[in-house]
């Protein structure tokens, strides 16, 4: 009778336990989307300590240390909700980020591919123009291209695979394509600088001055103060005395 009353006490406090560790990795969440990431931090940790076998938490730390540009201990915590969810699909993609970040090509790769592979995976075109970026880094462009009109064919709006693409074609030399794609991104998402400057460039490939120097006033506008906009400055000045 005793053992069966020790046994059942833990187990209530361990779902005791559950219950308030979930509470504060819901409030770490809630300062991670607000960008408070030492905040963020400081709640999932505390959650950690009362109930560390939680695939959702570690993977909160790790996009959490990610955030704040400590890859190694992002990655720890990626692998740590793998190893409580082999199954789960979001670690493993988040994973291959770090080693995005950390130029491992390779070791991106072979995380992203085995999650776009995943049928149970609910945004495999998200895997696909992360593959599409790192064949693009590894400089083979027909990889990248197959890559990003994949993840393009599931989510035609994504703007990741749809800019990765125009690069890609940039890089390809294939300039009128790239245009193309730029020139549909920027009306799908017209408040993106960084498209603006990407589509600036191609224009100046083409020697199109005129639309040149509108794309890069829209950089400035759109991010004004921003080390990309004293960058679109510079250039429109140089379009303009030359």
């Amino acid at each position: 009778m005793t053992v069966c009353c020790v046994v059942s006490c833990a187990t209530a406090n361990i779902k005791v336990q559950k219950k308030q560790g979930e509470a504060l990795r819901n409030l770490g969440e809630e300062y991670y989307k607000q960008g408070d990431y030492t905040s963020a931090l400081k709640e999932l940790l505390k959650a950690q300590a009362l109930y560390p076998d939680d695939a959702f938490l570690q993977n909160d730390l790790g996009l959490t240390y990610k955030a704040k540009k400590r890859l190694d201990l992002a990655a720890k915590h990626f692998r740590k909700a793998l190893e409580i969810k082999p199954d789960y699909a979001p670690a493993k993609n988040n994973l291959g980020t770090v080693y995005l970040d950390k130029k491992e090509w390779d070791t991106a790769i072979k995380y992203f591919k085995e999650v776009s592979e995943n049928m149970l995976y609910a945004t495999p075109h998200i895997a696909l123009a992360n593959l599409g970026w790192a064949y693009y880094n590894k400089k083979e462009y027909t990889l990248s291209e197959t890559y990003y009109l994949k993840a393009l064919d599931l989510e035609p709006m994504f703007i990741n695979a749809q800019r990765g693409l125009g690069l890609t074609y940039v890089a390809m030399g294939r300039i009128d394509e790239a245009v193309e794609i730029f020139e549909k991104a920027v009306k799908n998402y017209p408040k993106f600088a960084l498209l603006y400057d990407d589509l600036a460039k191609v224009y100046v490939l083409l020697h199109d001055d005129e639309k040149a120097l509108d794309a890069y006033q829209k950089v400035v506008e759109l991010a004004p103060d921003s080390a990309m906009a004293r960058e679109a400055e510079k250039a429109a000045q140089r379009i303009k005395r030359y």
